[in-house]
């Protein structure tokens, strides 16, 4: 019997929020396709473990929330937000901290991801990089 895709999709918030990229890749499918909020596609583990790791080397403390999750079949729909902070040097600022609501579009194969899309305005990370962020 396999899991309920809302489960698997609660599960892979939990893996994001944890930061460990091992952890994220292993839910996902072997052919998996991420795609970002300007249409942008990352397909299979091998990319997007590179992709997860760049991520998280410049916004280390990423994290997503959900206020409401809907599925149907092996869709699922995530409304909540996202955050963190810029730190392309690993260090974080509060000055440099963003937060945005966030919308995902998640299906699912057997108990792994097989497409997530990120729905969020960038603008409030893209404002910080363009002010050039502040190091301490």
């Amino acid at each position: 019997m396999s899991a309920n895709p809302i489960e698997v999709v609660l599960k892979f918030e939990q893996a994001i929020n944890s930061r460990k990229v091992d952890a994220i890749v292993a839910m996902c499918t072997d052919d998996s396709v991420f795609v970002d909020s300007i249409g942008s596609k990352v397909r299979g583990r091998d990319k997007l473990k590179n992709a997860w790791e760049g991520y998280l080397k410049v916004v280390p403390d990423y994290r997503i929330s959900h206020e409401e999750i809907f599925g149907h079949g092996d869709t699922v729909a995530v409304f909540g937000s996202a955050g963190g902070t810029f730190a392309p040097d690993g260090k974080i600022v509060e000055e440099n901290q963003w937060h945005t609501p966030a919308a995902w579009h998640a299906v699912v194969r057997g108990e792994k991801i097989a497409l997530w899309q990120v729905f969020a305005d960038n603008e409030p990370i893209r404002a910080i990089m363009r002010r050039k962020p502040r190091r301490e």
